[in-house]
């Protein structure tokens, strides 16, 4: 049975450390900050005022409609205007230009005589992503400028009503601005406690076995049990005040709403954060080396989180051997969950499964840490 007396002196005695060791308190304040400001200035999965190059030969008002439409776009901006191909070329080879559009001679000529023509778009490849996303937009404008000629036929033939036409007018739901910050800063919150626990933690016993002091504790009536517990303790209280330390730069720095449930938050992101504490325990104790168990952990938690838990790429576009992966990382069914009570509002209703895997993974955290202490001091 756990008394709360020895449990409160190991939880004191780790308290006083960590306030005396000031640099790891000062750490563990300043990696969210950093991260926050890291993850949500600098990557950015939006793609605007792409830089842009036109070769008109065609130099009619029919070609000069189309630039508009890419000018007046907040997705492109038109840095030149160029009368040859070389210019371009070397825009794009530089890395100046993203885009370059060439418009034929015949443009206007193949319009106004009702034939199909075409217009050449060029793209550098180097970034696939940005590639990928220009690419996209540049035909949402190719679709756009068709219906207005489309219209403009039809308005020449005298046609006034045809009911041929099929307008679309998408929406999006829950992230109507498609802000990457809106997915990311929630993401940040669970990578938050991934680099603090396994951080901390991973060297706590670690310690005590280099420094000689795990003698000193084994000969007290102090049990397995309370010891891990007591370790825990204020590191979990230093991990939950750096949630709420990353939920409220999100929404100061980022403007980043939640409109679900701020309790849920903090509820499931203790669940996780126990079960990451108590793994970072699990590696100080088969280690018992500080720098091999801090490399251990953060290299077996910070870097697949990053990678494969859905936060930075989408699950569903990696390979079907990295999906299956990709189930066995408690991250990413935080992001899920952190993502939906954000963006969504949603709660347990929906959410319960990601959540009920999260409590395994605690207990089995729990059951393992433990298991793995007693078998070290057999």
């Amino acid at each position: 049975m756990i008394r709360l007396s020895r449990l409160a002196a190991v939880a004191r005695k780790e308290f006083l450390h960590v306030i005396r060791d000031w640099r790891s308190l000062v750490m563990a304040v300043a990696i969210p900050l950093l991260l926050l400001l890291l993850f949500g200035y600098a990557l950015s999965l939006d793609l605007k005022n792409v830089p842009t190059m036109v070769l008109d030969r065609s130099q009619t008002p029919q070609s000069r409609q189309l630039v508009s439409l890419f000018q007046g776009s907040p997705y492109f901006e038109i840095l030149s205007h160029t009368d040859e191909y070389a210019p371009m070329q070397h825009g794009l080879d530089r890395g100046d230009i993203l885009v370059g559009l060439v418009i034929p001679d015949d443009f206007a000529r193949d319009l106004l005589g009702g034939r199909d023509t075409e217009i050449q778009v060029l793209v550098d490849g180097s970034d696939a992503n940005s590639a990928r996303l220009a690419m996209n937009y540049v035909a949402a404008i190719g679709a756009s400028f068709s219906l207005q000629v489309k219209a403009m036929r039809m308005q020449a033939r005298g046609v006034s009503d045809t009911g041929a036409f099929v307008e679309l007018r998408p929406r999006t739901l829950y992230n109507q601005d498609l802000r990457s910050q809106n997915g990311i800063v929630p993401g940040i919150v669970a990578i938050v406690m991934v680099v603090i626990a396994s951080m901390l933690t991973s060297v706590t016993i670690a310690r005590e076995w280099e420094t000689g002091t795990m003698e000193q504790l084994l000969a007290t009536p102090i049990r397995v049990p309370e010891l891990l517990v007591g370790k825990v303790i204020p590191y979990f209280i230093i991990g939950i005040v750096d949630v709420a330390l990353s939920v409220g730069l999100g929404y100061l720095l980022f403007d980043v709403p939640l409109r679900g449930s701020t309790g849920l938050v903090f509820g499931l992101a203790s669940i996780f954060l126990t079960g990451t504490l108590f793994y970072g325990l699990m590696v100080s104790i088969a280690t018992k080396s500080q720098v091999l168990a801090n490399q251990i952990a953060l290299l077996s938690s910070f870097m697949p989180s990053i990678m494969l838990s859905g936060f930075m790429f989408a699950i569903q576009d990696m390979p079907s051997l990295i999906q299956a992966v990709s189930y066995i990382l408690p991250a990413r069914y935080l992001i899920a969950i952190l993502r939906g009570i954000y963006l969504k509002g949603i709660g347990l209703e929906i959410l319960w499964i990601n959540a009920l895997l999260l409590a395994v993974y605690m207990v089995i955290m729990i059951v393992m840490a433990h298991k793995k202490m007693r078998l070290s001091l057999e």
